[in-house]
């Protein structure tokens, strides 16, 4: 089982997409990329530069549902008929089919202005755009395993960037393509989305993270193919920095709780006071993660004020 890596060109600040090509039978691409003129490009031109064409893509395995990730998963498949393969919680994503109330409702809660809610939907109008739904699919789980003529890969839940963030693990020779969910160099923001099975809620992102870190530090993988940036060969090292960085994070932002409560959206402004554009909804997003933790923890307590959700120190 050979793997290619192969450097996809993005239109977001984090640059270009890691994507990999698993040269065994059937040919398998794990991410698509964005869609646009620039990766269709740059994926048609690595495919050739080792020997392979898209029409000879037999399947594509999405490791999560961001844009960046599955944005040309419909045009490769219209062209080559692959069988395509995400996790069962993002089907709704991969599709198009997603209610945005779901998330207005979450903003409202979280103290968001109207103005900005409405800024929020724009860039998410805009994102969206760089991906076509795709309907032709197939669900996968936890567990299931995609066999190869020579060996197999095994499908890793690990929530926490999304809710269906999954990593494929080789287990015979302990090698991992993880997505968005380990990054050697940038901390994989717990973004904000509707609980899967109860979308009035939120789903619990951070706590989710780090029980998916500790999970694929038990596999104890030896090398960590990324979706950006170098691959991860210390993990137990990169594990460690990971929650270091993630408890100083949750004891500053308990720590800046007032006595008389605060949103998500006051915290977030007060925690990241230089966010701009999309950054403030990743700012939100964190702070959202950090604050439902606190709470999980006991470090912080929840109240809800007139249909608003306000934060205190426990």
């Amino acid at each position: 089982m050979k793997i290619h890596k192969l450097v996809i060109p993005t239109p977001f600040y984090i640059g270009p997409i890691n994507i990999y090509l698993v040269e065994d039978d059937p040919l398998t691409l794990i991410d698509t990329g964005p869609k646009t003129d620039e990766a269709i490009v740059a994926l048609k031109d690595q495919l050739l530069s080792i020997g392979h064409r898209i029409n000879d893509i037999q399947r594509i395995l999405l490791t999560h549902t961001h844009e960046d990730h599955c944005g040309q998963t419909a045009r490769i498949q219209e062209a080559c008929g692959a069988r395509v393969h995400v996790h069962e919680w993002e089907s709704d994503r991969l599709s198009k089919t997603v209610d945005y109330d779901h998330y207005k409702r979450i903003f409202k809660k979280g103290g968001v202005p109207a103005p900005v809610i409405e800024q929020f939907e724009a860039g998410f109008n805009r994102i969206t755009a760089l991906q076509d739904a795709v309907t032709n699919f197939e669900t996968y789980r936890d567990g299931d395993e995609f066999n190869f003529g020579r060996g197999s890969l095994l499908a890793v839940h690990t929530p926490g960037h999304t809710t269906g963030s999954t990593c494929f693990w080789r287990e015979s020779n302990r090698l991992m393509i993880a997505g968005d969910t380990v990054l050697k160099k940038i901390s994989p923001n717990p973004v904000l989305f509707p609980d899967p099975i109860d979308t009035s809620r939120r789903f619990q992102s951070l706590g989710e993270y780090l029980v998916s870190c500790a999970r694929i530090k038990d596999l104890s993988p030896t090398l960590i193919h990324t979706a950006h940036g170098d691959d991860v060969t210390d993990y137990l090292e990169h594990f460690n920095r990971t929650v270091k960085m993630s408890n100083e994070r949750q004891m500053k932002i308990v720590g800046m709780i007032p006595k008389s409560g605060t949103t998500t959206w006051e915290m977030s402004r007060a925690y990241f006071p230089k966010a701009e554009g999309v950054h403030v909804f990743l700012a939100f997003s964190e702070t959202s993660a950090h604050l439902d933790f606190a709470v999980a923890e006991g470090r912080a307590k929840l109240e809800v004020r007139d249909g608003q959700e306000f934060f205190l120190a426990a």
